[in-house]
């Protein structure tokens, strides 16, 4: 059995990864693999730890830009005198959204909005939002240009990223897009914007596995597997993404979703 779940692990963290950075979300693939597999789900706590090697991906990968964001000074913050403090502010206001509608509305979302019925309707449609964004962009706008106000109002996009299938970097390109933001400096500002959010997730889930007893309720090899899997293609995805948006869309991704959404409809429809 452990041996299965080591397998199972190591591809669900190689498809965490490649599509925790990709605007096509990664909750919903975690969700819909056990589910057209019919794999007994490892839970959210699981998932929830796997982004902790996509989380480790980004951190690296932006590493010179994390320490350069370090040394803001509060004075810097406050006055807004640097780029990097101004990107650093939106970073801090742009996160608060998504932990407040966590923290109130976690149960709900666990609850109720975990299913394939509701991923076929944020898969599509958000996939509308995103191919919409893309079109009218007029992306005359750098990453040095974003401040507060874009920090917040991407945030906000962020928030409605808890429901799976919505995608928290296909929302957040998609709102930076839409204040004129280049697609290349859109995905940057969504990943540099989701590190806090995969600590503070990360952090949790560790949290809770040390309350329940790692080895005992959750197996460690499929875990560390899992995380290795994820952190590696994570990190690949990073780097060619964002190549690929210096010359090329979103679209591909659009119909991506489009098609997967289908597809899963076509299945619930043949389930009944």
């Amino acid at each position: 059995m452990l041996e299965y779940e080591s397998w199972q692990a190591a591809l669900l963290g190689l498809l965490q990864g490649a599509t925790e950075f990709l605007p096509i979300s990664s909750s919903a693939h975690l969700l819909l693999m056990p589910w057209l597999l019919g794999w007994q789900p490892l839970g959210l706590t699981f998932d929830v730890l796997l982004h902790g090697g996509t989380l480790a991906a980004v951190t690296i990968y932006f590493i010179k830009e994390w320490k350069q964001l370090s040394k803001q000074s509060i004075k810097g913050i406050i006055n807004q005198s640097t780029p990097q403090a101004r990107l650093l502010s939106a970073l801090v206001i742009g996160t608060l959204p998504a932990v407040l509608v966590g923290w109130l509305f976690e149960d709900l979302i666990v609850s109720y909005l975990r299913s394939p019925a509701v991923v076929v309707l944020t898969l599509s449609g958000f996939g509308l939002v995103l191919w919409w964004a893309d079109q009218r962009a007029s992306q005359n706008r750098s990453l040095g240009s974003v401040g507060v106000r874009e920090g917040l109002l991407v945030g906000l996009a962020q928030a409605l990223a808890l429901v799976p299938g919505v995608s928290r970097s296909g929302i957040t390109i998609s709102a930076a897009l839409l204040l004129g933001i280049s697609r290349a400096d859109a995905a940057r500002f969504s990943f540099l914007l989701g590190t806090p959010i995969l600590v503070a997730a990360t952090g949790r889930s560790l949290f809770q596995l040390w309350q329940a007893g790692i080895g005992v309720k959750y197996p460690v090899l499929p875990l560390v597997i899992g995380v290795i899997f994820s952190f590696a293609s994570g990190y690949l995805c990073i780097r060619y993404f964002l190549k690929y948006l210096q010359t090329r869309t979103y679209r591909p991704f659009v119909v991506y979703r489009l098609v997967l959404a289908a597809f899963i409809l076509l299945l619930l429809f043949l389930d009944l």
